[in-house]
């Protein structure tokens, strides 16, 4: 067996064509996961009944399974629930109908939303408290102080996580391939069969995902410059 390095370019060119659906995937479970993450993190740190206790088992059973185990527990419970429900209420609708695209988005977005209630957790907890109580003196609620003074100081202390969870939902997305979806990492798979020329083809997706995740963290990179401008006082 020997290496094609033409085949390389070749795969590499048609690999493209799958970039947009695992970059959708990874965009849609960081958005939906961050509200859930910040819901839960806000549940936890100020310990409402009930919802913090859910929300404490919900990260501790995300975070203590993989992650495949989450999307083929949603791929075959969820249609069972839908099409029982459907049933029942004679909604006359059925899991068929779902796209296997949804199972990764509701999957992922889950596992991320574990994932990044710590690091919207930790975030918050690095803001000093005095920043709440300097708002509350001044009139604000505390919805408005959050808004306004907690959140963005805990963005930007969370900011270098929340570029590491990013970057492994880029990661984790290649696992929708196995629910048929035709991710980049599937793709790779597709495009090899043609000619069994399987490492070329792989080597061809790394080099993708590498430059994605390059991307990433310059984009990151250049949040972070800016938001120490302002914290200096200097003006971006």
């Amino acid at each position: 067996m020997k290496l094609d390095p033409s085949f390389i370019w070749t795969a590499f060119l048609q690999l493209w064509s799958a970039v947009p659906t695992t970059l959708l995937i990874t965009l849609v479970s960081v958005s939906v996961g961050f509200v859930i993450g910040t819901i839960t993190a806000l549940a936890r740190i100020y310990r409402i009944p009930v919802l913090s206790q859910l929300s404490s088992g919900y990260v501790t059973f995300i975070r203590g399974t993989p992650m495949l185990t989450h999307l083929l527990l949603i791929y075959f419970g969820l249609p069972m629930l839908v099409d029982g429900l459907s049933t029942h209420y004679g909604l006359g609708w059925n899991s068929a109908k779902i796209p296997m695209i949804g199972f990764a988005y509701i999957s992922f977005s889950i596992t991320a939303g574990a994932y990044l209630s710590e690091v919207v957790r930790s975030g918050l907890l690095a803001v000093d408290r005095g920043q709440m109580e300097a708002a509350w003196s001044v009139g604000m609620t505390t919805p408005q102080a959050l808004r306004r003074i907690v959140f963005p100081q805990a963005l930007a202390a969370s900011l270098p996580n929340l570029s590491n969870s990013v970057i492994g939902m880029l990661h984790g997305s290649t696992l929708a391939f196995t629910v048929s979806v035709v991710d980049l990492n599937a793709k790779a798979q597709i495009v090899a069969s043609t000619n069994w020329k399987f490492f070329e083809s792989y080597v061809a997706a790394a080099l993708i995902f590498w430059g994605l995740t390059i991307l990433i963290e310059r984009f990151t990179g250049l949040i972070e410059k800016r938001i120490r401008v302002y914290s200096k006082g200097g003006v971006a």
